[in-house]
């Protein structure tokens, strides 16, 4: 009797392992994408194969590329923050303060209410996969903020494709850094 229960409860606790493992896969497949035009112009991001059991389990040597999601770059380094009782002070310079329209794209990450702190980028080099920008575009009035999706060169140099979080696909057309008009360091709730 003791043994078919201890059969039936790791049997149990394997089915619950390999659904876990599963639903990991599946969500960690739809982080894998690289772009691809569409004929609207923008971009939407295809699946791409990769070793997704090796990305969950934290095994980096797999055989196959596995493609990391883009965080923005760490501009503001520990020694430029005091937090003391009185207040917060960031050691930053040409800093800019930022509010934002209330349009969704980026939610959850920009919302309503949020405030950001931005400077403006020196070169295309400052610039990587992950970074929320300001950018002007000829598809829209007024500056956009959205995130670096991909970064790419072509014949005309170093492109960016932008998207905001909430958005099924990416921005219309290759955005050139002339028209990057800051990058986001800190956001504010």
């Amino acid at each position: 009797m003791f043994k078919k229960t201890l059969t039936l409860i790791l049997v149990f606790c394997l089915g619950i392992a390999v659904a876990n493992i599963y639903s990991s896969l599946a969500a960690a497949e739809k982080d894998l994408r690289l772009p691809e035009n569409n004929s609207q112009g923008g971009y939407e991001f295809k699946e791409i194969t990769a070793n997704t059991l090796g990305r969950i389990l934290g095994v980096t040597n797999t055989g196959e590329d596995v493609q990391e999601l883009g965080s923005p770059g760490d501009r503001i380094k520990e020694h430029q923050i005091l937090v003391n009782k009185e207040r917060v002070q960031i050691d930053l310079k040409d800093a800019q303060w930022a509010t934002f329209t209330d349009t969704n794209s980026m939610d959850p990450v920009i919302d309503a209410g949020a405030n950001a702190i931005e400077v403006t980028p020196e070169n295309e080099d400052d610039l990587q996969v992950g970074d929320i920008v300001a950018y002007e575009s000829e598809y829209a009035d007024g500056l956009i903020i959205h995130r670096i999706a991909y970064k790419g060169k072509d014949e005309k140099g170093t492109y960016f494709i932008l998207k905001g979080d909430n958005n099924p696909t990416s921005d219309p057309g290759k955005i050139r850094f002339e028209q990057i008009k800051s990058v986001v360091v800190a956001i504010i709730y």
